[in-house]
Parts: C-alpha cells; structure tokens; sequence
C-alpha cells in the first residue's frame, strides 16, 4: 500500500512539474519579441528628450537609432515621435485585436507594459480603458499604470486627476517681463488632502510632491478655474 502511494504520488508529481512546464512555454515568444521593439521604438526618443538622459547616452541613441542632433533639433523630435506614435497604435490595435490585451501570461514581464506605453500616448485612451482596467483587475499588467492612464484620461477631458501622475505644460504670459513662456505644473488633483494616501494604496512609492520634483516641476496645487485664469482660457 505504502509503495502504491508512493508511486501515485510521483505520478501526481511528474503531471505537476509537466503542466507548469507547459504554462511557462505558453509565453507567445514572437509577440514578444514584436513588442519589445515597439516598446524601444516609444521609448528611445522619449529617453534622449529627458532632461536626466545623460551625453555618453544621448549619443548612444542617436547611434541606434541612425538620426544626427540635426534632426532632432528645435522640436523636430516630437514630429518624429508623433509618426513612431501613429504607427505603433495601429499594430497594436492589431494585436489587441487578435489576442485581447497582451499582458503577462501572453507576453511575460515587464513586455506586458508595451501595448499600455503605445495607448498612454495616444488619443484613444478612452477607448480602451476598461480594456486596462480588467488587465490590471486580473495581474496582467501593474494597478499602477491602471491609476496613471485613469489620469492621463481623465485630464484629456478636462477633469480633475485622482493620483497626481501626469504633468501639463501651456504658453503663458510673464506679467512681470511681458513675454510668453512655457509652463509646466502638475494637473490639478480631485482630493488634495488625500492623494498620497490615495497614491500608496495603489501602489506608488513616491508622493505626489516626489513624483512632481522626478519630474522637474515643484507642485503646487491648482484647481481646474486657477489653471483656466492663469492660462487665459476662462
């Protein structure tokens, strides 16, 4: 009897160790592959833009990616990253298509976060929303990046942000100098007085003061009218 049971159990055993082979080969190696070009491809000029991307790097950049400072120079770079933007969301859209969204069962870590880069950056937020929603709901990719493309969205319609993630920029006049310059403040927040501990449990291991300085920008809270008056768009 004792030998029986030994032998079910390995047999239990050897099933186990099968099947979870088996559920770590399903990682669809080529969309991964697929999507970690695309994930380059959003990010690369994004990096060589940042204001913490080192010179050694930003050269680097330009090696891999075949463009000289020329062509980057006096806001070209944005018209490039706008047409890599265009076309990356139409493959994905693709893809999400054919697979729903490819989050970390498809595609593995940190893959799962290419598709939401792609969406984060484009005018389509809205629609495919609850899609990242579910994605997070279910660990597919992490509830952070859920609460900052809630942001992104709800700041593109005018609302007030829940976790303080997103930043905005406008032209606006020096009263003291007469001239326009660019300003960049931290898009207002619905509940000030809550939004780190709002920022916590969602998984954020910044505040919203931290996460503002990372960003280059000292926060200060503003409500939806201040920002219409500074701006001039009341």
């Amino acid at each position: 009897m004792i030998v029986s049971n030994i032998k079910k159990y390995a047999f239990f055993l050897l099933l186990f160790v099968f099947g979870f082979s088996q559920a770590q080969e399903t990682i669809d190696e080529t969309l991964k592959k697929e999507l970690d070009g695309i994930y380059k491809s959003d990010q690369i000029l994004r990096e060589y833009i940042d204001s913490e991307t080192t010179d050694s790097r930003k050269l680097q950049i330009l090696n891999e990616t075949g463009y000289s400072n020329d062509d980057l120079a006096n806001g070209k770079v944005y018209k490039i990253m706008n047409k890599r933007d265009s076309i990356n969301l139409i493959r994905i859209e693709e893809i999400i298509a054919k697979y729903g969204y490819p989050g970390k069962t498809l595609v593995g870590e940190p893959t799962n976060e290419a598709a939401w880069y792609v969406i984060q950056h484009s005018k389509k937020i809205a629609d495919y929303f609850p899609m990242i929603q579910e994605a997070g709901a279910s660990n597919e990719i992490p509830f952070t990046k859920v609460a900052m493309m809630h942001d992104r969205m709800l700041m593109q319609e005018g609302k007030e942000q829940l976790y303080g993630t997103q930043v905005s920029g406008e032209n606006v006049l020096n009263v003291t100098t007469g001239q326009k310059e660019f300003w960049y403040y931290v898009w207002p927040v619905q509940h000030p007085e809550s939004v780190n501990e709002l920022r916590k449990e969602a998984g954020f291991t910044t505040t919203v003061e931290e996460n503002a300085k990372r960003l280059g920008v000292e926060y200060k809270h503003y409500t939806l009218a201040e920002i219409k008056k500074i701006t001039g768009k009341e």
